[in-house]
């Protein structure tokens, strides 16, 4: 078994621990049909009120100009699918999506997809080597998933090689910094937390795990990506956090914005 074969295999192992500690997935279709407006085992309700939040903005705001532009189906990769809830929700909106991760598992993983009614297809895949023809997609969703890159420059181009001229990236739930050394504490907090919860890091697979404003831009600059940046609204307790952080001489807090991108034609 080669190191990176011996690398991924621990960290799916890993993963798999961590969520199903966190109390991940269940028995119910119910449950996945739900989501991800409602967590139906009451485990997670927090995180899955924020995803629908997102969600919910993203379907008003973000959504309709592209599928107003296409003036027909569209052809969408949901990147890091996970459960395939998003491919189910855009399924229920007639488009096409193929639900894309590394994560099989049957609770929390691209196996849970044979709880919904409406199918679609699920691949596994890593985000660097997707198995897709070039120009095959109008749409690459990265679902709460871009920061387990570990090179967002060969990541994003794999995307824009996926997507058609007129394409669109768009990233939903990675944390965003305005400076990169918050993202790296806010990192070596994690791996703390979960050496001291489950008695490993949770470092296999070396991910950036976060996005930074100045990391963006340089983006941007070699990719020939233009980015539009939209916030959504998480209540007060949300838009106050940098503010206690810093009475609190805490690091600041990520923030949670939808990031869409297009690539200058070459």
């Amino acid at each position: 078994m080669s190191t990176a074969t011996e690398s991924r295999h621990r960290f799916l192992e890993e993963y798999r621990h961590i969520r199903y500690a966190e109390g991940r997935g269940s028995d119910d279709a119910a449950y996945y049909r739900a989501l991800p407006y409602r967590d139906l085992t009451g485990r997670n309700s927090a995180m899955w009120e924020m995803r629908a939040t997102t969600w919910r903005y993203f379907l008003r705001v973000v959504l309709p100009p592209i599928e107003r532009a296409a003036a027909r189906p569209l052809d969408v990769l949901d990147l890091g699918a996970g459960n395939g809830w998003m491919s189910y929700r855009l399924e229920q909106r007639n488009h096409h999506p193929i639900a894309v991760d590394i994560f099989s598992d049957v609770r929390d993983g691209l196996g849970a997809v044979r709880h919904y009614p409406i199918p679609f297809p699920p691949v596994e895949a890593e985000f660097d080597r997707l198995p897709f023809r070039s120009s095959s997609f109008d749409l690459v969703i990265y679902n709460a998933s871009i920061h387990y890159s570990t090179n967002y420059q060969t990541t994003l181009s794999e995307a824009r090689r996926c997507l058609r001229p007129s394409g669109l990236v768009a990233i939903l739930d990675s944390p965003i910094y305005r400076r990169p050394e918050h993202g790296q504490r806010m990192a070596a907090e994690r791996h703390a937390d979960f050496e001291r919860r489950y008695g490993f890091p949770s470092d296999a697979i070396p991910s950036i795990e976060f996005l930074d404003e100045p990391g963006l831009r340089e983006l941007g600059r070699r990719l020939g990506v233009r980015w539009t940046f939209y916030r959504p609204w998480y209540g007060w307790n949300w838009h106050l956090r940098p503010l206690k952080a810093m009475l609190a001489r805490r690091r600041p807090p990520s923030r949670f914005w939808i990031v869409t991108g297009r690539f200058a034609q070459a």
